[in-house]
């Protein structure tokens, strides 16, 4: 499954970011890069503890725990720190598959890659290329979002970012453990709350609800790892 969450920062506060990324100072991003994935990567990156990454990470992260879109379609467990990144002057990544475990400097606690997501700080007409090309069960699918705007998909998907031809792209990039390791089964439930949450608007007081959500807690409850 690949979804879009917009609006996750105001104009106002992704402006502010973006800012104070252009006055930072970069590292090459092959430092988080595996073997492989090295030698495809070509692009800018804040080092993991840096405090403008920190700061903007923990931002991210306490705003993605209060986004019922986000909290429905990944089911979060754990969420790898969010880092920050930068493609410019002719920068990409090539297709990869992203490692399936990471683990945060400095920390003991693993993260199964479940789920990849993408926040745009750039807007699409600040930079010519610089698309997230994503292979998936529908065919490639070329993301390139409003600034504040998010894409989460699989883990196991192959991807790659396009050249940047003109202009900056910033982006923050994390991963996320969901309770449900499956795809299938998390876009299942990611529809049934959907369906649930619809049903809740137009006919709240329809006796089906009550056994139509309780169906979808005994699935999370089969399928979930905790």
């Amino acid at each position: 499954m690949l979804l879009h969450i917009p609006g996750l920062f105001s104009r106002e506060e992704v402006r502010r970011i973006r800012e104070a990324l252009e006055q930072t100072e970069w590292a090459d991003g092959k430092i988080t890069a595996g073997f492989q994935s090295a030698k495809a990567k070509h692009n800018l990156q804040l080092p993991e503890g840096h405090p403008l990454a920190q700061e903007i990470g923990a931002a991210m992260i306490e705003r993605l725990w209060k986004t019922p879109l986000f909290m429905s379609a990944a089911l979060p467990h754990k969420v790898f720190p969010p880092l920050v990144n930068c493609y410019t002057g002719g920068g990409s990544f090539d297709f990869h598959i992203d490692n399936a475990v990471r683990q945060p400097k400095g920390s003991p606690e693993r993260v199964r890659t479940d789920l990849s997501a993408t926040l745009f700080f750039s807007d699409p007409e600040d930079y010519e290329g610089g698309e997230l090309v994503i292979q998936d069960t529908y065919g490639v699918q070329q993301v390139k979002l409003p600034a504040g705007d998010m894409v989460l998909y699989p883990g196991t998907s192959l991807h790659k970012v396009n050249a940047v031809t003109r202009g900056a792209r910033y982006a923050s990039f994390f991963w996320t453990q969901s309770l449900v390791r499956e795809d299938s089964q998390r876009t299942l439930l990611f529809e049934m709350d959907n369906a649930i949450q619809q049903l809740t608007r137009d006919v709240p007081d329809h006796p089906s609800l009550i056994q139509l959500t309780g169906t979808y807690h005994n699935l999370l409850r089969r399928w979930a790892e905790v």
